[in-house]
């Protein structure tokens, strides 16, 4: 064997030796990340390594009764707090207005002895005049009327022309 087969041999060992090593090690030079879709061979590469999906859990029918109960129960504890607040709310508002109200009623019934025989006594309201039943009629709007400047022409309302 000559020197310069032996130097050959020994690149390739290096060579083969530092390609495991970066295996190994996992710091294996990155090729630039290609564009684009990727082909059809990496795809099915990739969706090989994809682990199997889970079986789809279904929903037994007295599960699903349970958890419409509880929402149901849950939605009416909710509404029965809303209808509690608004009668707490209305209440003390009624309170709020009724409090002046009832101070300005004592105040009046206090003072309304005195007023009242200071007061002059009401007359009778008036009658309203008895209807006469010879009261005219207006003409319908369709009745043929004479005009009073021409007695003997006959005016019809609302026909067309």
């Amino acid at each position: 064997m000559s020197i310069e087969t032996l130097i050959a041999a020994i690149d390739a060992e290096i060579a083969r030796l530092e390609q495991a090593r970066t295996l190994l090690a996992g710091d294996a030079p990155q090729a630039a990340k290609k564009r684009g879709r990727p082909a059809k061979a990496a795809q099915a590469v990739v969706a090989a390594a994809k682990p199997a999906k889970k079986a789809k859990r279904n929903l037994s029918p007295e599960g699903r009764a349970r958890i419409a109960a509880a929402v149901k129960a849950r939605w009416a504890k909710v509404a029965a707090l809303k209808k509690a607040a608004a009668k707490s709310a209305a209440k003390e508002s009624a309170e709020a207005v009724a409090k002046p109200i009832a101070k300005a009623a004592k105040k009046a019934s206090a003072k309304a002895p005195a007023k009242v025989a200071a007061r002059p006594a009401k007359k009778a309201p008036a009658k309203a005049p008895a209807k006469n039943a010879a009261v005219k009629k207006a003409p319908s709007k369709k009745a043929v009327a004479t005009t009073p400047a021409n007695p003997v022409e006959p005016v019809a309302f609302n026909t067309p022309q």
